[in-house]
């Protein structure tokens, strides 16, 4: 028993195997620091995350009081520019009608016989 038991280590720790045993090791210890610094990190940019806008006081909830306080301030003014449009409408009608006048002058004037 004690000669299958020798033979089977002196088996597998001949010289070829070494290598194999030696690359295992290091390929487990190298995913274990992966995940090592995978974790470091993610703890990381949770902590960032957090102090953006975990808090009442971070800046997310700054940004969004800001942003509530512009949308109360400028609340009144969808009203006042749907009434500016309307004037500004009459305006350019107005001025389409000048533009006629304009036009009929430029040619009455040009047919002057000192502007010939």
């Amino acid at each position: 028993m004690r000669s299958i038991v020798r033979d089977a280590r002196t088996a597998f720790w001949s010289a070829g195997d070494i290598p194999l045993l030696l690359l295992t090791v290091l390929t487990a210890a190298l995913v274990l620091a992966f995940f090592l610094v995978l974790a470091f990190f993610l703890i990381k940019i949770g902590s960032v995350l957090r102090s953006i806008g975990g808090t009442p006081t971070s800046y997310l909830a700054r940004l969004r009081l800001g942003l509530r306080a512009i949308e109360v301030e400028t609340g009144h003014l969808p009203p006042q520019a749907a009434a500016a449009n309307e004037g500004l409408a009459r305006v350019g009608a107005g001025l389409g009608a000048v533009d006629k006048h304009l036009a009929g002058v430029i040619e009455s004037a040009s047919k002057q016989e000192r502007y010939r």
